[in-house]
């Protein structure tokens, strides 16, 4: 994650606390069960495409 290496504590924290009156506290568990389930898709797709590369590599 090289573009958290110029964040500090202060900077971290201060997005937080905008999250937080963004969103509620009481939302904050559906906004990060869903960025999760995000991630994770995203993830499942970047490897899916990895394997469909290998695969295809392995026909020719």
């Amino acid at each position: 994650m090289n573009f958290l290496r110029g964040m500090g504590w202060p900077e971290i924290l201060l997005i937080l606390v905008v999250v937080m009156i963004i969103f509620g506290i009481g939302r904050l568990p559906e906004v990060g069960s869903g960025l999760g389930k995000g991630i994770r898709q995203f993830k499942k797709a970047l490897s899916g495409k990895e394997e469909e590369e290998k695969s295809q590599k392995e026909k020719k």
